[in-house]
């Protein structure tokens, strides 16, 4: 994998919005799925249990990747699948 750079925004959201940066991490390294974002940005997803909230969410961090390294632009997690996710448990 190319090396990651974390966006001052991707790193405010982080805070902001209580993620974890281990379990961004492991979304960029072991995503759900991979889904394009044009003009050349893709958004990394996957499930995982917040320990905050204590529940399933999905973690979605959007990238923007470049032939030297991949950009985190911004991440959110949320509890809408079927907004997010095709297919059998959506």
């Amino acid at each position: 994998m190319k090396p990651v750079r974390w966006t001052p925004h991707a790193l405010r959201e982080l805070a902001k919005r209580d993620i974890d940066r281990a379990e961004a991490e492991l979304t960029l390294r072991q995503p759900d799925a991979t889904i394009p974002a044009p003009p050349a940005r893709h958004f990394y997803q996957r499930r995982y249990i917040d320990k905050t909230l204590n529940e399933t969410m999905l973690l979605r961090v959007l990238v923007e990747e470049t032939d030297s390294e991949t950009a985190v632009v911004t991440l959110y997690k949320t509890s809408k699948f079927g907004k997010y996710e095709k297919g059998p448990g959506a």
